[in-house]
C-alpha cells in the first residue's frame, strides 16, 4: 500500500485517511482551524470561539466571561457550541431588537 497521505491531498479543512490501495478526506472537528485527525484533541489550531484546554479545542462559554456579552435590558445569554446568542428573559418578548413585557 502506497501512502497517499504523505502528499497532503485534502484540503485545508480535511485530514487524510489513508486507506488500502487508496485514501479518503475527512472533515476536520468543527473545533479545529486545520487538522491532523479525528477529533478536538487533532486539531492545528482552534477555530474562533474554542480554546485549548487540556491537549483538547473546547468551547468558550462567553455567558460566564466577566465582561456581559449580552448587554441590552432583559436579555440573557444563551451559550452555543463555538458561539453564543441573546435572548430576552422570561417574560420578555423581541420587539424591532428590544426585549419588550409579554
Amino acid at each position: 500500500d502506497l501512502d497517499e497521505c504523505v502528499a497532503s491531498p485534502c484540503k485545508d479543512h480535511q485530514y487524510c485517511l489513508n486507506t488500502d490501495g487508496s485514501f479518503s478526506c475527512k472533515a476536520c472537528d468543527a473545533s479545529c482551524v486545520g487538522c491532523t485527525g479525528e477529533g478536538s484533541e487533532k486539531c492545528k489550531t482552534c477555530a474562533s470561539g474554542y480554546t485549548k484546554e487540556d491537549e483538547k479545542c473546547t468551547d468558550i462559554d462567553e455567558c460566564s466571561l466577566p465582561e456581559k456579552v449580552c448587554t441590552e435590558e432583559n436579555q440573557d445569554c444563551v451559550n452555543t457550541s463555538g458561539s453564543y446568542k441573546c435572548v430576552c428573559s422570561e417574560g420578555f418578548e423581541d420587539k424591532d431588537g428590544t426585549c419588550v413585557q409579554t
